[in-house]
């Protein structure tokens, strides 16, 4: 008996459009700028792109797709660094009624989801989602969310919530944000790879590229090793749970505790590759190390994935 993790020739169409459509909408002088400068954190055309490339209703029933066409967008998501509420979106996504998620998946609406007071994209957000004690609640804000300066310069802020609707039980729901932030993830890391490997090649110390040497190729080889791993986890995740597997759940924390872990060194490993120029917030780098730093904290963060891991363990 074997098992093909590989996508489908429609999943990788899907990716490849998503790619494609990243190239035109953010290789732009907006996109690329430092970090610390203060820009429209979704550059004209991306977000409204993503939902006529149908990427924003995957999962739900007008949309079609499950777990893995998600993880096929995202992966070519996070291969571009690119911005968004994308893990809360999909956790909402699950959880809303069609009226609600409507103007999610249109693009005219943003969501935020977590536990407050500290929000992703609370700042831009027409729509929060509360997570608590394995509950879920459609909220509205109390009062004007306070921003707050990020890693990545995403649009966070501080907000305090009137519960308004319960939307039940969201363990399936995070487990498919957990999927979808590995994924991204993987993709982020590969990027990070593939620009790092090239700089080995290119880049000449003592007469010869420096990819030439143990101390520098070795690691990268470790680092490739890990992201594959990692991809596995995420696609017998996303399996998992698009065939309804109790044990889906906690693959997508398995998946995820290991991506973050991949892509987290990956991006360590990136800057010490291109040495003073892996530092600059200009250079090559800059921009997917910090949203791997920051996507890290997202809701479903890190914490629940690892409780979700240890629980299966029995501990």
């Amino acid at each position: 008996m074997s098992l093909d993790l590989s996508y489908s020739a429609e999943q990788q169409a899907l990716a490849e459009s998503v790619r494609r459509h990243c190239e035109r909408t953010l290789a732009m002088p907006h996109f690329d700028a430092a970090p610390s400068v203060a820009v429209d954190p979704l550059p004209a055309g991306y977000w409204s792109g993503l939902a006529e490339l149908g990427v924003l209703a995957l999962g739900t029933p007008e949309g079609g797709g499950g777990c893995l066409e998600i993880c096929a967008a995202m992966e070519a998501l996070g291969t571009a660094a690119a911005p968004g509420p994308l893990v809360g979106h999909f956790v909402a996504t699950a959880l809303l009624a069609p009226d609600d998620r409507s103007p999610l998946t249109t693009a005219t609406g943003l969501v935020t989801v977590g536990c407050p007071p500290l929000l992703p994209w609370a700042a831009v957000a027409t729509t929060f989602v509360e997570l608590a004690d394995d509950r879920a609640w459609l909220a509205r804000p109390r009062g004007a969310p306070e921003p707050v300066e990020t890693t990545a310069g995403e649009p966070w802020a501080r907000v305090g919530l009137e519960r308004v609707s319960e939307l039940g039980d969201p363990r399936l729901a995070v487990a498919r944000g957990q999927v979808a932030l590995a994924a991204y993830l993987v993709g982020a890391g590969r990027h990070l790879l593939a620009v790092s490997v090239d700089y080995a090649r290119d880049r000449v110390q003592f007469g010869r590229p420096i990819g030439s040497f143990q101390a520098v190729a070795h690691p990268l080889a470790d680092r490739a090793t890990s992201l594959q791993a990692a991809s596995i986890l995420v696609r017998i995740g996303a399996f998992r749970i698009d065939d309804g597997d109790q044990a889906g759940p906690g693959a997508a924390a398995t998946a995820l505790l290991s991506s973050a872990r991949a892509a987290t060194e990956m991006a360590y490993r990136a800057h010490q590759t291109m040495g003073a120029m892996g530092f600059t917030v200009e250079g090559p780098v800059a921009r997917a190390s910090l949203r791997i730093r920051q996507l890290s904290l997202h809701s479903p963060g890190l914490p629940r994935a690892r409780h979700l891991v240890l629980e299966g363990l029995g501990l």
